[in-house]
């Protein structure tokens, strides 16, 4: 009797376990989606510009987004994409 209420204790903290792991999983994907995709607010502040020219990158293709409900949304690697396509560096002058 007392081996099955062992093995059912056991069970237990099992079970407890791969809910803790399932959860920690399923908040860990949400994070990554919510990681991967910004709103134009968070571009606008990000990349310092305004409504307008956000639509002008949005209109030009130069920034892919989707829309949901009215809302756009960029995904981080093409804000990336687009300021690494962007980047120039200028030489430093010598001073003489």
């Amino acid at each position: 009797m007392q081996d099955l209420e062992q093995i059912l204790l056991q069970l237990s903290d099992d079970l407890k376990e791969i809910k803790a792991n399932l959860q920690s999983l399923k908040k860990s994907r949400t994070e990554v989606f919510k990681e991967s995709w910004i709103d134009g607010q968070d571009v606008r502040v990000a990349l310092n510009i305004g409504q307008r020219t956000l639509q002008t990158l949005r209109t030009s293709g130069l920034l892919p987004y989707s829309q949901f409900s009215g809302k756009c949304y960029y995904k981080i690697s093409d804000l990336e994409t687009l300021l690494n396509s962007n980047y120039s560096r200028k030489p430093q002058k010598q001073t003489p």
